[in-house]
């Protein structure tokens, strides 16, 4: 086997043990989810949708990704909206990125943790 074939099964195995690393860093379940979302940073109004949901992330599907540490509020279109803080924690380039979220009021935060609930529901 030449030089090539050893550097492809190389880059392979370093992208399977990095997708490990991902999925090992991840305490909460993620659910598969798409909702549109409007996102507040400074005086600009950015969209996107979502592509999953944790109870401590999501991933926001944006063809122009802020950067790392980035923060920003999100308006999260279910039923009714639900205001969620946002901060940046990795980046897919022409795809997205993977945001921390917080829910800074009691009522938001029992209601996205309700609605996660259903979706864990539909899932089993």
């Amino acid at each position: 086997m030449g030089a090539s074939g050893q550097e492809g099964r190389l880059g392979q195995a370093e992208n399977s043990a990095e997708q490990a690393r991902r999925l090992e860093r991840r305490r909460a379940p993620r659910f598969s989810y798409t909702a549109e979302l409007e996102m507040e940073w400074g005086s600009a109004v950015l969209r996107g949708r979502t592509r999953d949901l944790s109870s401590s992330g999501m991933f926001i599907e944006s063809p122009d990704p802020l950067w790392v540490g980035a923060g920003f509020a999100a308006r999260l279109s279910l039923d009714s909206p639900i205001r969620v803080d946002c901060s940046v924690k990795r980046i897919e380039p022409g795809h997205g990125m993977g945001v921390a979220v917080t829910l800074p009021e009691e009522e938001s935060r029992t209601r996205y943790l309700s609605f996660l609930q259903q979706l864990a529901g539909n899932t089993s």
